[in-house]
């Protein structure tokens, strides 16, 4: 039997939440376990039903996503989170990202890309609009010193690493890179965790960012 994907939903907006809910519900594959009226409940929910995906708004009261999906990742058997928002240009979205989310998705999405990105997250890749991560990054103003930091961090990886790493960055899923570097989707995922534990990192959109600010993407 194969495995069901439980969700939490966190969002300020009580309708959200309900709509949300009833598309999710109505995937196969897919069941909404609990919801979160801001960051601070995310947290007990997350302890109370253990989903493997939380859909995280951004603005919130009392404790908003980014502080929120910092606290889920830095749990030892964090769940993945995507982050839900309306505001395409928000450099929020790219803190949250550095915080940990594994994605982000516009709430004007359609219903049948939210359930794929859900699937996705929950088996390992990211989801990244290329449109909008990139006009994010061009948009943040880096901080000084972070090119030579994140040069010098690459510089630990392996030539096959490295071309792992600027897959993922253009956005590549694991099968993707497999085809485009004649490896196996075994060894390309072998390659990521030995890069997440290289640069310390603790998913693959982080990876992006850190080719990103290297100028290598």
């Amino acid at each position: 039997m194969a495995c069901v994907i439980r969700v939490l939903l966190v969002d300020d907006d009580a309708l959200v939440r309900a709509g949300l809910s009833m598309m999710l519900d109505g995937a196969a594959g897919i069941t909404v376990v609990g919801e979160a009226a801001d960051g601070r409940e995310a947290v007990a929910a997350t302890d109370a039903h253990a989903p493997d995906v939380v859909l995280m708004d951004l603005r919130m009261p009392h404790v908003n996503g980014i502080t929120a999906t910092r606290r889920l990742r830095e749990r030892a058997r964090p769940p993945e989170v995507i982050v839900l928002t309306t505001f395409d240009t928000d450099e929020n979205i790219l803190h949250a990202l550095r915080a940990g989310a594994s994605g982000f998705l516009l709430k004007d999405t359609p219903p049948a890309q939210i359930v794929e990105a859900v699937t996705r997250v929950a088996g390992g890749d990211p989801i990244l609009s290329p449109r909008i991560t990139r006009r994010l990054m061009d948009r943040t103003i880096t901080q000084a010193g972070a090119y030579e930091q994140a040069r010098a961090a690459l510089a630990a990886l392996t030539p096959r690493e490295l071309e792992v790493a600027l897959a993922i960055a253009h956005g590549r899923t694991n099968a993707e890179i497999a085809a485009e570097l004649f490896m196996g989707i075994t060894t390309v995922k072998a390659h990521v965790s030995s890069m997440l534990t290289k640069l310390g990192l603790d998913n693959r959109t982080q990876i992006a960012l850190l080719a990103h600010d290297a100028g290598l993407a």
